[in-house]
């Protein structure tokens, strides 16, 4: 018998049509860092290659991150603000469990009834969004959608903690994906490792107000840089692949910036050329989870390393474990 249900269809490819960053207004070096916490600014820098993070001043919160860096991923897609119908806003920021960041995102806009919801994927936050606006796109759910991932981690950092407190930064990246006559989002590799949950976590919110703190972050780094370097490279490695992509084909490697010598692991394995442009953004920025990688798009085509059109592998990996890949042609 057949069905009488009709499936909507929506484009044959999607792509990324602009996309915009913020970052936190306040500059925290390495010597101001070193009067919190007891540690060194060679010892910070040879760790992990951070040499200032972005923290936001009393004029900034999620939202307003948020905002700065969709009207920016607005303006530069060219598509206008009301055709937008789904937001998705990736963020383990969010200090309100309703209303979600999205649709808070899509009321400062003005946006007429769009689709809305926040996703919890942590560092990969952002890598999942694409994954799903690019099915949207293409299942005709939506037309256009904004994707956005935003941090404030200033504000969870655990100070006593001498081991990740120098890491976080906080900001904003945003993203316009919409139709495309031509393949530039390629299939996601994502997945997660449920039994290593805890290695990286956050303080029970109710236990903290309760106890009258905010939750703080807490995670066992050296077990996330053994996991990163070993089944999180096997994994961009596969990222490549799946777009069928050879080495020499890649011209911009944009990784999660969590660490550069995790960064580094990577680049071994991938055994890219020396012209493919790799993102160092973590040296200004710190570790920005789910705003980390669209900061680190920004910035590189800003700045010219990267150009409108080049092929970009993109990854991001963090609590859950979780993580998510795709390449993706840059706007």
């Amino acid at each position: 018998m057949s069905s009488p249900i009709k499936a909507s269809q929506g484009s044959a490819y999607s792509r990324i049509l602009g996309v915009g960053g913020a970052r936190g207004n306040r500059v925290v070096d390495n010597a101001e860092m070193c009067t919190i916490i007891d540690s060194s600014d060679e010892w910070i820098q040879q760790r992990t290659g951070i040499i200032e993070r972005r923290w936001v001043d009393d004029s900034q919160n999620t939202l307003s991150l948020a905002t700065e860096a969709a009207r920016k991923a607005i303006d530069r897609s060219g598509v206008p603000t009301d055709q937008i119908d789904a937001v998705l806003v990736s963020s383990v920021s969010n200090h309100r469990r309703f209303p979600s960041l999205a649709v808070q995102v899509a009321s400062e806009f003005g946006l007429p009834n769009p689709a809305a919801t926040d996703l919890s994927a942590a560092c990969a936050g952002f890598c999942y969004g694409v994954s799903l606006a690019d099915s949207m796109v293409r299942v005709g759910s939506a037309h256009y959608v904004l994707v956005v991932g935003v941090e404030v981690l200033s504000e969870q950092t655990d100070y006593t903690d001498r081991s990740t407190a120098f890491l976080f930064g906080d900001g904003a990246g945003a993203a316009v994906i919409g139709p495309s006559d031509t393949p530039a989002i390629g299939p996601v590799v994502w997945g997660s490792e449920i039994n290593t949950a805890e290695i990286i976590h956050s303080d029970d919110f109710d236990v903290a107000a309760a106890g009258g703190f905010s939750p703080k972050i807490h995670m066992e780094g050296n077990k996330v840089f053994r996991w990163a370097t070993t089944y999180i490279v096997e994994k961009t490695v596969e990222t490549l692949e799946v777009a069928g992509l050879k080495p020499d084909e890649l011209d911009v490697f944009i990784p999660h910036q969590a660490n550069n010598r995790i960064t580094d692991a990577m680049l071994r394995r991938l055994k890219l050329p020396e012209s493919v442009v790799v993102s160092r953004d973590i040296k200004h920025m710190g570790n920005a989870s789910a705003a980390s990688v669209p900061i680190a798009m920004e910035a590189l085509l800003e700045s010219g390393e990267a150009k409108s059109g080049d092929n970009a592998l993109i990854i991001g990996f963090g609590a859950g474990l979780v993580y998510a890949g795709q390449v993706v042609v840059l706007p």
